[in-house]
């Protein structure tokens, strides 16, 4: 017997609930430009996270830490340009919310302004409920981050899978019931191990999107340029390239190298 899958022209937070509530799986995406959104969301990506992967990604920093709050809201900027249906979640910048609810409004507020997202994602539990708790009372909807977190990275020390020991899992949970309860629409849980994830996932009535955290989650996210293979160095477990685009285009660039030097480019055909 076949299930009715609901045809959703523009994806809202409540669409996201619905899904999880159906038991249809979330698929979420990061994109940070025009051109790669564009393809991202006619391809029929549920979610797209401008992600401050940025700062890898695009601007080949270590760490996510480096990249402003103005470089984000370029980004998302951009993304919101291209997308139609996708719901468009930023990722706020290191620095703009820990330990000082008003700037962490006032960052939220800026965000969604100059940029047109349509929500905004924080990294942390209890630590920062009180900046959630003051962006969500001017209505602007907030997705959580748990687990392997890397704007804490220093703290960390690795990248490491988080949350295996009792002591650590106990607090993701109560972290996770926390994020709930205060009125995160969403969650992400990173790099943690598949069991734990899915004792969360059942545990709260909002979707819980994985990436490293197992199958029995509501959704998956990954880095696109990783999940299409323009970078080659990353090999996480959880990472399946779907494209190898870095040799591919590789090749071509050095097709086109060689047709220029060799003067087979331009032929008769593209000249005017």
């Amino acid at each position: 017997m076949s299930v009715h899958k609901k045809v959703y022209k523009k994806i809202t937070t409540h669409s996201l609930l619905e899904m999880k509530q159906n038991k249809e799986k979330i698929s979420m995406l990061t994109a940070y430009d025009y051109t790669l959104a564009k393809i991202v969301d006619s391809g029929g990506v549920d979610v797209i996270l401008v992600g401050d992967s940025a700062s890898n990604v695009m601007a080949g920093h270590e760490t996510t830490l480096p990249i402003t709050l103005d470089q984000m809201i370029y980004h998302t900027a951009s993304v919101v340009r291209a997308v139609d249906r996708a719901l468009i979640v930023a990722d706020m910048p290191f620095g703009t919310y820990q330990g000082n609810s008003k700037e962490a409004l006032n960052s939220a507020i800026k965000i969604m302004k100059e940029s047109g997202a349509h929500s905004v994602k924080l990294e942390g539990g209890k630590e920062i409920i009180e900046s959630i708790e003051r962006i969500l009372t001017a209505g602007i909807p907030v997705m959580g981050h748990l687990g392997l977190t890397p704007q804490s990275i220093y703290k960390f020390g690795t990248y490491t899978v988080r949350a295996k020991e009792e002591e650590e899992a106990k607090k993701l949970i109560e972290d996770a019931l926390l994020l709930e309860e205060t009125g995160c629409f969403a969650l992400v849980l990173e790099k943690i191990p598949s069991e734990l994830a899915s004792k969360v996932a059942k545990k709260l009535t909002i979707p819980v999107i994985g990436i490293g955290a197992g199958s029995e989650v509501d959704g998956q996210v990954l880095v696109l340029h990783d999940m299409i293979g323009m970078t080659h160095e990353f090999n996480p477990r959880f990472l399946r390239r779907y494209l190898n685009l870095y040799q591919d285009i590789q090749s071509a660039v050095g097709q086109y190298v060689s047709d220029v030097k060799s003067k087979d480019f331009p032929n008769e055909k593209e000249q005017y």
